[in-house]
């Protein structure tokens, strides 16, 4: 969806335009000539304001929804006014220190996620959006601790330095010097291997008698390695919270706008799709309402960001998804810290 030039518009044309646009995107409702005639913003009549409404509206960058409802800014419009007019907010600092303090909390990484999109939906009033990374991290250790007689604590270290634990209930005969040897055994065979591989591997060795474990070990050994890899194929590609903040009062006028939202959010995977246009673009991406088909029945926007691990590789995206009226110049930049405080937590 192209937007015509900004130099194209007169002086005057260009104040009418950001007025509406931001009033548009402060009360949800169309702007009229009156309104903006009435403020002191415009030192116009209100005939004259009409006449550039008009001019506007002829351009494709406002709609009338109703013959006196005053304007609105259509989605070329709002393109326009992000791409060249648009002042952005910077968080301020009890924002920031809000975000890292949420984000620096210890625990796994699924945690971390989780509040991430939790933060987003608070601090936008949409609903926010975490895509997991899919790629498998490469081991680096595994260690198995008992922690009482029929309880282990599994260990897993990634190559990356991310640490990941889970608790398996074994039978009291498994556990006792086994521990040791089944550690040592699970970290040989999955040093630089991912989850997947390490269990083939092992999985190969134990069934053709060639692991050298007892019987004890190997039981250990598959109980830990089934644990993780369920665990691991449940998890979700995308997280989503905040849905509840898309039934504001200006959305359940147009139910089925809502309804169809909420329908592409369920999907999830056509969601996921079009974040990962963000994550192999490595940049900032804002799609707004029908510039993409999955959001042209619901007249939806998504401003979304990819997240760096330490050596600055691409493992993920983050986001908003809300109406097109999102107050662009705030979430734009918290979506960007946002995605940068989670980099830093991912490590």
């Amino acid at each position: 969806m192209n937007s015509p030039p900004l130099n194209d518009l007169t002086e005057r044309a260009r104040e009418i335009f950001r007025l509406v646009v931001e009033g548009y995107l402060d009360s949800g409702s169309p702007v009229g000539s009156k309104a903006l005639a009435g403020g002191g913003q415009v030192n116009l009549s209100p005939a004259s304001i009409r006449n550039v409404l008009a001019d506007l509206e002829a351009r494709g960058l406002l709609a009338a929804p109703h013959t006196s409802a005053g304007r609105m800014p259509t989605d070329t419009g709002l393109r326009l006014f992000v791409d060249a007019m648009m002042q952005v907010a910077e968080p301020t600092r009890e924002e920031r220190d809000a975000i890292e303090q949420r984000l620096g909390e210890p625990g796994p990484i699924e945690r971390a996620l989780e509040e991430t999109s939790a933060l987003l939906s608070d601090l936008s009033g949409a609903a926010g959006m975490v895509m997991v990374p899919t790629r498998e991290p490469r081991l680096a250790q595994v260690s198995l601790t008992a922690l009482d007689t029929h309880r282990v604590l599994a260990v897993l270290v990634g190559e990356d330095g991310q640490i990941e634990n889970r608790i398996i209930t074994l039978p009291a005969e498994a556990l006792g010097t086994s521990l040791e040897q089944a550690s040592n055994y699970l970290t040989a065979r999955s040093s630089g291997r991912t989850l997947a591989e390490a269990a083939s591997t092992v999985e190969a060795e134990i069934a053709s008698g060639k692991s050298a474990l007892d019987e004890a070990s190997s039981d250990l050994v598959r109980r830990g390695l089934a644990t993780w890899s369920e665990d691991a194929a449940k998890r979700p590609v995308m997280i989503v919270r905040g849905q509840a903040n898309l039934l504001d009062e200006a959305a359940l006028g147009d139910i089925e706008r809502v309804r169809s939202l909420l329908d592409d959010l369920e999907s999830k995977q056509s969601v996921a799709s079009l974040l990962e246009r963000a994550r192999r673009a490595e940049a900032m991406r804002i799609f707004i309402g029908a510039e993409n088909r999955l959001f042209s029945l619901s007249g939806s926007s998504v401003i979304a960001s990819p997240y760096r691990d330490r050596e600055g590789r691409v493992v993920g995206v983050l986001g908003v998804i809300g109406p097109t009226r999102l107050n662009y110049a705030r979430v734009v930049p918290m979506v960007d810290f946002t995605a940068r405080s989670l980099g830093k937590r991912i490590g």
